[in-house]
């Protein structure tokens, strides 16, 4: 019998401190316990219909990368063993048991890190109106899904909730955390990127770009919230990998080109998704980290 989505959670003797676009954040003895629902966003709208599985999916594939890059920067992860979890959370160990983490309570940085190794997305439409793309002056000529020669860093502003972040440059990052810290970041996400990248590659899936959450723990950087899922990034697969057009993908691509063929303004409220579309999507995730960590 399969389990039934977590769409939400309601742990009355918790205290809730924010609900996001899949995550339910807690407060528990000063730590934070982060529980990854089975919703899903796309075009910054929260779907109404959930992914099955999607959160411990998500959360698995998290815990993996955390160890994996744990030599380039420390994490947040205190322990996801829901045995070890205060007392407070006992009652509710069944629903957090495989999607959920107690974190460290970070600061957050106040921009959004992403690392590009492909030309896509938002970028790819902004290098067809020009190819200087938030202070890259890119080659022209390139065709969407091109691989760069060295991956970009390309900060963005953090937006509230069903609104979108934007591009900003290299300057912009640098008036808002300053430039000494500015540069630390950068060289940070670059280390992550590269590694995680070289590896996926091995297992025949290209990180075509990420977006790493980092924050500050008593004076140290450290990686925080999800890193390297399908939500934060965007995954091909290799054997399929043909520059000129979108790629297949292992991530909510998949949902968005859905989206794309309704009549819908990608505003808020949500379409109805057929259960065919959210079994696809949540089986493209699944096979993503398949292949990433093995089954």
């Amino acid at each position: 019998m399969s389990e039934s989505p977590v769409i939400k959670t309601e742990f009355k003797d918790l205290k809730l401190i924010h609900r996001g676009k899949v995550r339910d954040l807690y407060e528990v003895d000063n730590k934070l316990l982060m529980v990854a629902t089975d919703r899903i966003s796309a075009f910054d709208v929260v779907m109404d219909d959930p992914v099955p599985n999607k959160g411990k999916v998500l959360t698995r594939l998290s815990l993996f990368w955390f160890d994996f890059l744990g030599d380039i920067l420390p994490n947040h992860l205190i322990t996801a063993d829901v045995d070890q979890y205060p007392s407070a959370c006992q009652p509710y160990l069944n629903e957090l048991r495989g999607r959920s983490m107690l974190v460290k309570k970070a600061k957050p940085l106040p921009i959004e890190c992403i690392v590009r190794g492909y030309l896509s997305g938002s970028f790819w439409k902004a290098y067809q109106r020009d190819t200087n793309v938030c202070g890259f002056p890119l080659p022209s000529g390139m065709v969407e899904s091109d691989k760069f020669d060295n991956p970009l860093f390309t900060p963005s502003t953090k937006a509230d909730l069903g609104l979108h972040d934007e591009n900003i440059s290299i300057e912009q990052m640098e008036e808002i955390v300053g430039k000494d810290e500015a540069g630390k970041i950068i060289d940070v996400c670059m280390k992550l990127y590269q590694k995680a990248a070289d590896y996926a590659l091995s297992r025949g899936i290209i990180i075509a770009d990420t977006k790493f959450e980092l924050g500050w723990y008593k004076g140290e950087l450290i990686l925080i919230d999800e890193v390297l899922t399908p939500d934060s990034s965007r995954f091909w697969p290799l054997d399929q990998y043909t520059p000129g057009s979108g790629q297949p993908s292992f991530d909510k691509q998949f949902l968005r080109d859905y989206l794309s063929t309704l009549d819908w303004d990608k505003k808020a409220p949500a379409p109805q998704l057929p259960e065919e579309i959210l079994v696809k999507t949540g089986a493209r995730y699944g096979e993503a980290v398949d292949k990433i960590i093995g089954t």
